[in-house]
């Protein structure tokens, strides 16, 4: 198994939430930002969380709940959500989630986008899975931009969105060759949809 990387907790973050060091005891080797974002793209946060034994749970708690990061509370939301090394709190994981996606977490956004579009752990609701993926698509979620042009073709949310959807697509870089031919057909399906000179806009906004 690759070696667990660690970092610890900085004065800067605790700064920046308004809590003391003091409130959360002592520093404990933790998950780094970039082994979280790393494994949320992958969708194996959860299985780390098992591979390890559980042993971080303290911190993963500290960090979601005193200090408000939010790749914890996603994290500590989808343990809860699966009662993974904890019990099992749908709704409070759920909560979890959503705070990480109000603070602009694209890996949040997209799995609450994937949770309303297929009625996983909440109700079904497309246009709001729309709204979610919407606004990870435009941070840069690739995922979350393809989830959104396939709901667009579906004829879910509005056509005013066709533009942004396409230039979003258009802006993504992949060198997976599934992940291109998949951008590409979507694409192809809304520009279908766009008069010609929105279809130019979207390319021009692009560069």
């Amino acid at each position: 198994m690759k070696q667990l990387a660690k970092s610890l907790l900085f004065t800067g973050a605790m700064a920046l939430s308004g809590q003391s060091l003091a409130n959360v005891g002592p520093a404990f080797p933790v998950y780094t930002e970039t082994d979280l974002m790393a494994m949320f793209e992958t969708n194996t946060h959860l299985k780390r969380v098992k591979a390890d034994d559980c042993q971080l749970i303290e911190d993963i708690v500290a960090r979601a709940t005193k200090i408000d990061l939010p790749a914890y509370q996603f994290l500590y939301g989808d343990m809860l959500a699966w009662g993974v090394c904890v019990d099992r709190q749908v709704e409070a994981g759920v909560d979890f989630m959503k705070k990480a996606a109000r603070q602009g977490l694209p890996a949040a956004l997209e799995q609450l986008g994937r949770y309303y579009e297929k009625g996983t752990l909440v109700q079904k609701d497309e246009e709001r899975a729309v709204r979610y993926f919407k606004e990870a698509a435009s941070l840069g979620y690739i995922q979350a931009k393809i989830q959104l042009a396939e709901l667009l073709l579906r004829d879910y949310g509005s056509p005013l969105d066709y533009e942004d959807a396409y230039r979003w697509l258009n802006q993504t870089a992949t060198g997976d060759k599934r992940t291109h031919r998949r951008v590409a057909a979507l694409m192809d399906g809304l520009a279908d949809r766009m008069p010609r000179n929105i279809i130019a806009r979207a390319k021009a906004a692009s560069y």
